[in-house]
């Protein structure tokens, strides 16, 4: 597990954007993190700790969790299934919709997952719960096994922990 200075100087290059993509949401800017070879090594190696061993491949969402879900996928030796807004895919896919802080949306996934894969669940930020909740609904209906759920960032307020029960979950920051 990386030292909490490397973690302190990774969660200081996110940045805060208030009012977007909406007025009243604040916006989390992984940008300056993503473009710093250490900082991105140091929450990468963080996220996949508790996890290590227990997965045969970094599912990520859609879109900034599809980068830190590369990251982690060849980090950990593993593949990477992409979990897409739906419309996306080129295959036969399963669907799942849910509901966003400002909105709703649906995500996609292949249907083609050997059943009993280990899936580590991987997104960018944990807000109200409802896109990993729905990560975790597709893993499960094409007969994966989400052994974890992994997140960069966990926006406490929002009360996303509650929508996803006693599975594992690790936030890296909670903010």
């Amino acid at each position: 597990m990386p030292d909490t200075a490397d973690l302190d100087r990774a969660l200081a290059l996110i940045g805060s954007i208030p009012d977007y993509p909406e007025p009243g949401v604040m916006f989390r800017d992984i940008t300056p993190l993503l473009a710093d070879a250490a900082a991105l090594r140091t929450t990468i190696d963080a996220m996949l700790a508790p996890f290590a061993g227990q997965f045969d491949v970094v599912a990520g969402i859609e879109a900034r969790g599809f980068l830190l879900a590369g990251a982690a996928a060849t980090a950990a030796g593993v593949g990477l299934v992409p979990i897409r807004k739906a419309g996306k895919l080129p295959r036969p896919a399963a669907s799942v919709s849910y509901a966003l802080e400002y909105g709703t949306a649906a995500i996609e996934m292949h249907d083609d997952m050997p059943a009993g894969t280990r899936v580590l669940l991987l997104d960018d930020v944990l807000a109200t719960g409802g896109t990993l909740a729905a990560g975790r609904e597709l893993v499960d209906r094409l007969g994966g096994h989400v052994v974890g759920t992994a997140a960069l960032l966990e926006i406490e307020a929002l009360g996303g922990r509650a929508l996803l029960g006693d599975e594992p979950l690790h936030t890296l920051f909670v903010v």
